[in-house]
């Protein structure tokens, strides 16, 4: 007999998604293997030198290296492990030279926060760096560590090196595939959209689009971090970004057979993975690939793009030339990081942040000197990683926070009072750390569970306090979480507003940009639209950052589901308009394919017609935080190329309207 529950006593949509745990991929097993050693054979060392507390620092400067081993390729491991170690050390120091110094050290750790927030929005390992540079500067501050000054930063710096070691030991074998493999994949993901481009169901296609543009985006990341360096002089480098490049043509092909509405040959989408399997191998010569001949333009569209993929994927030699017009051409490392500087330094949203979080800190270091609390960098420790400001909702990573220490607490509540002190650490290290790579792509609470338990067995190994550790662990986490909710959540109005429609605006203006530069609009068109003087690689480039945009807002949308209401349910009236615009996208891409493959080019009154409604929509959702009103007129020849974007303009401006 099913048994209904009463209404109230149904959980929230928001908690409940807070606690879903997120889809991940299979278990890097090299990661969990590089955990366990990394972690435990300095405490082993450690306490075969009869210095235990030696070995639990240099532990824990290896858990700060677990945790940014998440790199696939190796010089991305570099710079996510070894970069974030050197800020770790200067926190470190600095913390323990003012450690037990009453309200110098309040204000310098205070200081540090700030900085620690500024420099986290110049990118992911500057986010890193800035995360260990005040986490180590707390717990300089609030631990009393042995040896001189110099002996713990050189301790937690060579326990994160140890890690970069062992992430590092395959790389002579290795070098390349990383970079070969996630290209591969951003190959298979086009096949597997070629796959549901025709078969009519929006939401699969939605997804497939989604699954392209993110893995385009992590090869592009992956590969572009080492071309700075090596262009023009690492052939392999040019290789995969040429191949990279060449796939574009497809996906640009796929809206185009989505609004065919003909099915794709089985041959097509299995050429891609053909191409892949090449890619990922590092084959080259002929592919053999056996295309049915196309009967319209879009077949066509598809038959020239997969067989210049096929060239180029499997050339032993690229022209480097043009890959700069597509990419653009990266500036010099001093450039780009005096830029990165000054944008830290002049940027408002760089000091909001910083502001934030060392106001939080503050009041942290403040209140712990002010009233005894046992560990009293714990609650430190918890607000750092709250409410890092680029780690996504404040309200969703306090809830967690909680959650999983309790649930981390547990654990180590077992290991503290069953396990006796020593040797015996050595292999409960060896089975606690390689939970934390396993269970860190579940999501943050997951990830707290499987660390807490850790810093506690280490924090045991300096302190000998057993199982005393566990409650004013927990009381100063929820300390934490209470002051980062209350000074680095409530008090901030930006805290309860989607940023999703100010985004979406941006998106819908640069929409209509798009199609003007797509169609030759303002730039040297001929009298029927055309596109003379239109740059095929400006184009890429704009639909490529579209693209990439869109998902950002995806992403910023999930992120606002999690948060309670009203919050939450802002972000939810904006889903519809979300893939409104990315379906927009695709029917100009699958107009300019048309057109590049003998559809009559539309004029130029149709193309400013459909620009002009585009930038009223964005203004419209720019101007209010609620969907309003606008027009949902358009008029055009029926049989226009520019009939499919009109469809989807209208119904966008549709559902901005109200009902």
């Amino acid at each position: 007999m099913s048994r209904e529950f009463p209404i109230g006593l149904t959980p929230p949509d928001w908690l409940v998604r807070n606690l879903r745990p997120q889809r991940a991929a299979p278990l890097n097993r090299a990661a969990l293997l590089r955990a366990a050693l990394g972690m435990t054979l300095p405490l082993a060392v450690g306490l075969a030198a009869g210095q235990p507390a030696y070995g639990a620092l240099a532990s824990m400067g290896a858990l700060s290296g677990v945790i940014g081993d998440t790199a696939d390729a190796y010089r991305m491991r570099v710079l996510n492990i070894a970069v974030p170690q050197l800020f770790g050390a200067v926190g470190v120091t600095a913390g323990s030279l003012v450690y037990g110094q009453g309200w110098l050290t309040v204000a310098v750790v205070t200081g540090i926060a700030l900085v620690s927030g500024m420099i986290s929005t110049i990118g992911a390992v500057s986010s890193v760096s800035g995360l260990l540079l005040l986490l180590n500067s707390v717990i300089g501050a609030g631990l009393p560590l042995p040896g001189p000054w110099w002996l713990t930063p050189v301790l937690m710096t060579g326990g994160g090196l140890l890690v970069l070691l062992l992430a590092l030991l395959a790389w002579p074998l290795r070098s390349g595939v990383p970079e070969r493999s996630a290209v591969a994949a951003a190959y298979r993901t086009v096949a597997d959209l070629l796959t549901v481009s025709d078969t009519g169901d929006g939401e699969a296609y939605d997804r497939a689009r989604h699954t392209v543009t993110q893995s385009l985006n992590q090869s592009y990341d992956l590969i572009l971090a080492r071309r700075a360096r090596y262009h023009g002089r690492n052939r392999e480098l040019t290789r995969l970004l040429a191949q990279l490049n060449a796939i574009t043509p497809v996906v640009e092909a796929a809206p185009a057979v989505r609004l065919a509405a003909r099915p794709l040959p089985p041959e097509v989408p299995a050429a891609v993975r053909h191409i892949a399997d090449a890619i990922e191998t590092g084959y080259t010569g002929p592919t053999g690939l056996r295309l049915p001949e196309p009967v319209n333009e879009t077949g066509r569209a598809v038959d020239h793009a997969l067989r210049h993929v096929a060239e180029v994927a499997t050339s032993p030699d690229v022209d480097p030339r043009g890959i700069d017009d597509r990419l653009g051409r990266p500036a010099a490392l001093g450039v780009r990081t005096a830029r990165a500087a000054r944008n830290v330094v002049l940027s408002a949203n760089s000091w909001r942040y910083g502001i934030r979080l060392a106001l939080c800190i503050g009041i942290a270091q403040a209140l712990v000197s002010l009233i005894p609390v046992p560990r009293s960098y714990w609650v430190a420790l918890t607000i750092t990683f709250v409410l890092k400001p680029d780690f996504g909702s404040v309200f969703n990573r306090a809830l967690l926070r909680a959650l999983g220490t309790v649930v981390g607490l547990v654990v180590a509540a077992t290991v503290l009072a069953l396990v006796p002190r020593g040797w015996w650490d050595v292999p409960v290290m060896m089975v606690l750390a390689p939970l934390i790579p396993a269970l860190t792509p579940r999501g943050y609470g997951f990830q707290t569970a499987a660390i807490t338990p850790v810093i506690l067995l280490l924090s045991d190994v300096l302190n000998h306090q057993g199982t005393a550790l566990l409650l004013p662990r927990l009381l100063d986490s929820l300390m934490g979480c209470a002051i980062a909710l209350v000074a680095g959540y409530l008090l901030w109005p930006e805290s309860w507003h989607t940023r999703v429609g100010d985004r979406l605006a941006d998106a819908v203006a640069d929409t209509a940009t798009y199609v003007e530069l797509a169609f030759g609009g303002g730039r040297r068109a001929g009298p029927e639209g055309g596109d003379q003087g239109v740059d095929p690689a400006a184009r890429a480039r704009m639909r490529r950052r579209l693209y990439r945009d869109l998902s950002t807002i995806r992403t910023e949308f999930q992120r606002a589901l999690t948060e309670p209401p009203p919050t939450g349910r802002r972000a939810a009236a904006w889903w519809p308009l979300v893939v409104a615009v990315e379906r927009i996208v695709d029917a100009t891409t699958a107009a300019r394919v048309r057109v590049r493959h003998g559809a009559p080019p539309p004029s130029r009154a149709e193309v400013d017609q459909v620009t002009l409604q585009l930038r009223e929509l964005a203004s419209g959702v720019r101007e209010s935080e609620t969907l309003i009103a606008v027009r949902t007129d358009l008029t055009g020849p029926p049989d226009s190329v520019l009939e499919p974007l009109r469809q989807e303009v209208a119904a966008a401006r549709a559902i901005a309207s109200p009902h």
